[in-house]
């Protein structure tokens, strides 16, 4: 009896990790995107410095995988006021189910790590935590996460590429949990239309999808990020409009290489 409960547990966690993949059409190894920054300064937007989203093909624990690194990095100008500096590390499976994910901020005198370490392969998933605050002290913490499905922000974005929207209505909204260095959050992607927009910097002109996150905060959801994803088979984010604790700020697409699919959404 007891071998055939365990063997229960073991298939109920394949489909668990199952459910929790998609197929990837949306980017491939050696996708390279670069985005300009502006800040909202008193009111001002004045330019905060460059991001950097890369995708590469990698081996981890002996199976083909992905690891995505998202690094900011502010302009001297900018450093005067404000030092922002993020580097955001994920890893995940061909079929975007998140393995580890790190990421490290400063954000002016203020620098924290948070680390997750996804464990789909067990007989019960679980998490562990890593979190060190702006004293350098670490918290560590494990949580079960049962048949649900629990991503990081980037491989969340990573996984949301591949969604086919043809069938969306303006207000469609996906729920999805998200997790960071100490807490699951309960987090909705909402679907606002498509129209074409301009990118501020570059001047080329985008067929974009628009998409809202959403987080929950105090029994309410608060937009964190809106993306502007070209509305073909790449959903590439050109732009994304970020509300922060410390102000605003947006990024626009400045360069692309090694995307996987015509761009048929530039105009």
């Amino acid at each position: 009896m007891r071998g055939i409960v365990v063997i229960f547990l073991f298939v109920f966690s394949l489909e668990v990790s199952a459910q929790c993949t998609i197929e990837n059409t949306a980017f491939s190894d050696g996708e390279s995107l670069t985005y300009d920054l502006y800040y909202n300064w008193k009111f001002i937007w004045v330019r905060a410095g460059l991001a950097y989203f890369n995708t590469t093909k990698i081996t981890y624990k002996g199976e083909s995988a992905y690891k995505t690194s998202l690094v900011t990095k502010g302009t001297n100008r900018l450093d005067d006021f404000f030092v922002l500096r993020d580097t955001l590390l994920a890893y995940y499976s061909t079929d975007i189910l998140p393995y580890y994910f790190r990421k490290g901020a400063r954000e002016g005198k203020r620098y924290t790590v948070d680390e997750v370490f996804f464990h789909y392969d067990k007989i019960n998933p679980f998490l562990k935590q890593h979190y060190i605050d702006r004293n350098s002290e670490h918290y560590w913490k494990e949580k079960s996460i049962g048949g649900q499905c629990v991503y990081d922000m980037i491989g969340y974005l990573q996984y949301a590429r591949n969604f086919d929207p043809s069938d969306w209505q303006k207000g469609h909204t996906i729920p999805f949990l998200m997790a960071d260095g100490d807490d699951i959050k309960q987090c909705k992607l909402l679907y606002r239309g498509k129209g074409k927009y301009k990118m501020d910097n570059t001047g080329e002109k985008f067929q974009c999808l628009v998409l809202s996150f959403l987080e929950k905060e105090d029994k309410k959801y608060k937009e964190i990020v809106r993306f502007y994803v070209t509305d073909d088979n790449n959903h590439i984010p050109v732009r994304l409009d970020l509300y922060l604790n410390f102000g605003s700020a947006k990024a626009f697409l400045k360069s692309y290489k090694g995307v996987r699919n015509p761009i048929t959404s530039r105009k």
